[in-house]
């Protein structure tokens, strides 16, 4: 039971004290990311030989707090190039080590460096000659010094005022763990594509992997006359597909021209128009914008951006129409 701990009713508030307290971990904490910089030396560019040496995957291990940073790093790592994944040592003792393979490398954390779960299943793991990489706060401790290579995340104190709940020391090797993952991402040539494909539901996944091809209408979901279709015609095209132009293409399907809203409005203010005999083509724009299948979603939206319009024709390389989209379109693929 938590006795200690009083009801919120009870409790004081003092709004400087509560800021002052803020600003003193957070003051602590930064000045433990920046003690780190000096240490960035040979031991971290052997990690990284390492990990990009490695022909498995790079197994993260942790226990307690240093395990939730753990599960946190070897997430980036994953996400930005290097295949990582994370097991509890407290489980690996009992079945879970037969995931780490020969081929794989092996990162481990602990601030105190003597976490009995890990010093418990290292033997295994050195007997395969499994290259071991280990982020602590104890240079002299003896995962450090079982380690090939050892990162030293070691800090002055904690922001915790009591010393012992772990604040700056899991920030420090959050930081270690950053640093490596985008060293290895940049050491990879690892790009924003190869990123957005580990991460195709999210935004950027959606702006870097969807294609025109994959949102157009096609077939007979494309809206277009001949170019003698009168203006009767074209309304019932562009009202049947719901994209607010039709296309005006000839027997070949060759893009002649678009018929849209906004040219409907200016025909119908020019008192010189005859509306009942006037055909589409006397009214169509001759040079609309177009975009090919195989261009991004993004690059349509920023299209109908520049040009202030609200749909476009999909052609190939002769000029055939083999679709047509709209802003719809792109708001449901939710590109913009």
């Amino acid at each position: 039971m938590n006795a200690r701990i009083a009801p919120s009713a009870e409790i004081s508030v003092d709004p400087d004290a509560i800021a002052r307290s803020a600003r003193t971990v957070i003051a602590t904490e930064a000045a433990a990311i920046r003690a780190l910089e000096p240490r960035v030396n040979g031991d971290f560019v052997r990690a990284c030989r390492l990990i990009l040496g490695c022909q498995g995957r790079l197994v993260v291990s942790g226990m307690g707090k240093s395990g939730h940073i753990g599960r946190k790093i070897a997430a980036t790592l994953a996400s930005t190039g290097t295949p990582a994944f994370f097991v509890h040592p407290g489980e690996a003792s009992h079945g879970d080590l037969g995931m780490i393979t020969p081929q794989d490398v092996v990162l481990v954390l602990s601030n105190s460096g003597e976490t009995d779960e890990l010093l418990f299943i290292l033997p295994v793991i050195k007997r395969q000659n499994i290259p071991l990489i280990a982020i602590t706060g104890n240079p002299k401790s003896s995962l450090a010094g079982q380690a090939d290579v050892h990162l030293d995340a070691s800090v002055s104190t904690e922001a915790c005022p009591l010393g012992l709940a772990p604040t700056a020391s899991t920030t420090a090797a959050l930081v270690i763990g950053d640093a490596l993952a985008i060293a290895l991402l940049e050491a990879r040539g690892f790009t924003s594509e190869d990123f957005a494909r580990s991460h195709p539901a999210g935004s950027l996944g959606r702006r870097l992997l969807l294609h025109i091809s994959d949102v157009m209408h096609t077939g007979e979901g494309i809206p277009r006359v001949g170019p003698d279709a009168n203006l009767t015609l074209a309304l019932m095209e562009m009202t049947r597909k719901h994209l607010g132009m039709t296309a005006v293409v000839d027997a070949d399907d060759h893009l002649l021209g678009v018929f849209t809203d906004g040219d409907l409005r200016r025909a119908l203010d020019d008192d010189g128009v005859d509306l009942r005999g006037a055909t589409v083509a006397s009214l169509m724009s001759r040079s609309p914008k177009t975009i090919t299948a195989d261009k991004l979603a993004v690059e349509a939206a920023q299209l109908m951006e520049k040009h202030q319009i609200h749909a476009l024709l999909v052609v190939d390389e002769q000029q055939h129409v083999v679709g047509a989209l709209n802003i719809h379109d792109l708001l449901r693929a939710r590109v913009v």
